[in-house]
């Protein structure tokens, strides 16, 4: 999603990479878990993401958007244009606005399958240059006691390097993709490309038991090629 903002407002004007050290840690966290509620629709799940939470709850995505989970009963994930693309995302639920995943003690439910926008916190990422790389957003969290931590064990992601190369290859084809249906001169012309790659790369099961990035990228090839 892209956000019009003033990085060197927001950050400490610095660019990192994973092998940098960033003063993140919070060395008393006690799970206030204000990251984790009053998001609206901002939280967006990549395929990756929607990969690792259908594997990791053995369901559908359908399921997800319908509740049908060992976790909820709920939706735990909603659909929503996102740069002109439909695109899914965590639902936040109740009066607190509280993501769906959150439990009664203020904690993750998903912790060790959470998204990527919820691994990076309260890291970002900044696209340049053809490639991407990532910034503290120092006004975000406001506990304090921070201490320094590496990048890539923040983010705690196996085979970093290709998924680094998978977040910067889905950036550059939703730029893409979001500007053809920006470009649609109909509602229906540009709901019917949006539910199209909503299938694609979501709805269509994945086979749980082979690797996510051979079949995003077999997946992302077709479509390139024009093929469903």
């Amino acid at each position: 999603m892209k956000r019009d903002i003033d990085i060197e407002q927001v950050s400490d004007g610095k660019r990192y990479t994973s092998n940098d050290m960033v003063r993140l840690g919070c060395d008393d966290c006690s799970g206030c878990s204000d990251c984790c509620r009053g998001m609206g629709s901002s939280i967006l799940l990549d395929p990756y993401d929607a990969y690792r939470l259908m594997k990791g709850l053995g369901c559908s995505f359908d399921a997800l958007l319908v509740g049908d989970t060992e976790v909820a009963k709920s939706p735990v994930i909603g659909l929503d244009l996102a740069d002109g693309l439909i695109l899914p995302h965590l639902q936040m639920t109740g009066e607190t606005e509280s993501c769906s995943f959150l439990n009664g003690e203020g904690r993750c439910g998903i912790h060790e399958i959470r998204p990527g926008f919820c691994r990076l916190f309260p890291l970002g990422r900044i696209y340049e240059n053809g490639t991407f790389r990532y910034f503290h957003q120092i006004h975000e969290c406001s506990k304090g006691g921070k201490t320094k931590v590496k990048i890539s064990k923040w983010l705690g992601i196996p085979n970093l390097k290709q998924y680094e190369k998978f977040v910067l290859d889905w950036h550059d084809f939703l730029e893409e993709a979001g500007e053809e249906a920006r470009q649609k001169k109909d509602a229906d012309s540009m709901k019917q490309l949006g539910m199209g790659l909503l299938y694609v790369f979501y709805r269509k099961p994945y086979d749980m038991e082979r690797d996510f990035y051979e079949q995003f990228y077999a997946r992302l090839a077709r479509v390139w090629d024009g093929q469903k």
